[in-house]
């Protein structure tokens, strides 16, 4: 149970920062942060999949899709400039 709330915890962090970008319509953090970001994630995801390890698989799932949607506006915002 704590392992559950602590990874929801962190996960709200990025969530509030995904939902502020999008507000904004940019990504407020570099790009190299959100491609280590997700680099990371994918690795976790793996090991949770070996481990059967459903916290770090629902911790880190949807970190995953917020770490890719602002490698995505970063990316249009450069395309853009």
């Amino acid at each position: 149970m704590l392992g559950a709330v602590g990874q929801t915890v962190f996960l709200l962090r990025f969530v509030y920062q995904w939902l502020y970008s999008e507000r904004q319509g940019t990504s407020v953090l570099p790009l190299g942060f959100w491609v280590v970001s997700l680099a990371g994630s994918l690795l976790i995801l793996g090991y949770a999949v070996l481990r059967l390890d459903y916290v770090l698989l629902l911790g880190n799932a949807f970190g995953t899709v917020v770490y890719a949607r602002n490698i995505l506006l970063l990316r249009r915002e450069q395309q853009a400039a």
